[in-house]
């Protein structure tokens, strides 16, 4: 009975000892307070798109914006965003969801964002458009689901964003996001990005996987020109609602390396 006594109490203490090198050696997670991380929505879609990243963000000190860009050109998104880049203090962390990338590759080119996060988005480069990055490429599927309004603005159907958009999301809230859709002005397609930010700035690229909106193996390209660091999801064109921890984290590391 001594001896049995012995190896448990040895046992016992070789455990804890363990836990305590353990609980010592954890590394807190690092606050980023005092960054700013600007959200750029993409095409047929509104700021409310990073609704299940932005308490992710937050939960680690990171100050966040959504912007809401008009999506009538990209003129006019670079505007919106330029705005929300200025009304922020200290280093920013510019974010792109889709046309979002175009749209943060031209509006990054201020002193305040240190660092682009491309969520399966399009990175042009300077004097490119997105019907010049796209030019060599099959028509998608869901390019014969595009309605045209009177004013050149487009949306997608309902079954493009059920099957093509959003289609690891759940059949309702793929509706709702038909329901919510921002009409993307026709024009943009043609709008050349004057400059790319990224020539200049670290970058990181969430390459979605399963995306049929723009091809992965674009996405991945596009990753690997930029000089990007690349993380894989596997999703849908929608990473930041199929994936949020995924893309939460991307932006993290961006941040943490900025501060």
């Amino acid at each position: 009975m001594n001896r049995l006594l012995k190896r448990y109490l040895a046992f016992a203490l070789l455990l804890g000892s363990t836990l305590f090198l353990h609980i010592a050696n954890a590394a807190p997670q690092k606050n980023l307070k005092g960054t700013s991380v600007v959200l750029v929505h993409g095409a047929f879609a509104d700021g409310s798109s990073w609704d299940k990243v932005i308490p992710l963000l937050e939960a680690r000190g990171l100050h966040v914006v959504s912007v809401q860009n008009p999506l009538s050109s990209l003129a006019a998104d670079t505007a919106a965003t330029r705005r929300a880049i200025e009304q922020q203090t200290g280093p920013v962390v510019l974010v792109g969801h889709s046309w979002g990338g175009v749209v943060i590759t031209q509006a990054g080119d201020d002193d305040k964002v240190k660092a682009l996060v491309y969520v399966a988005a399009l990175a042009p480069d300077s004097g490119e458009s997105v019907n010049d990055l796209t030019k060599n490429q099959p028509a998608p599927a869901w390019s014969h689901e595009l309605r045209k309004d009177s004013a050149n603005f487009l949306t997608l159907s309902t079954r493009a964003v059920i099957n093509d958009f959003a289609q690891d999301l759940p059949a309702a809230q793929a509706r709702v996001l038909a329901t919510t859709q921002g009409p993307w002005s026709a024009s943009c397609l043609d709008d050349k990005v004057s400059i790319a930010a990224w020539r200049t700035k670290p970058s990181w690229f969430v390459v979605a996987d399963r995306d049929r909106m723009i091809d992965p193996r674009a996405e991945e390209a596009m990753a690997r020109q930029i000089g990007a660091t690349t993380t894989h999801v596997d999703s849908s064109h929608v990473a930041m609602l199929s994936h949020p921890r995924a893309v939460a984290d991307a932006i993290i590391s961006a941040a943490s390396k900025v501060q």
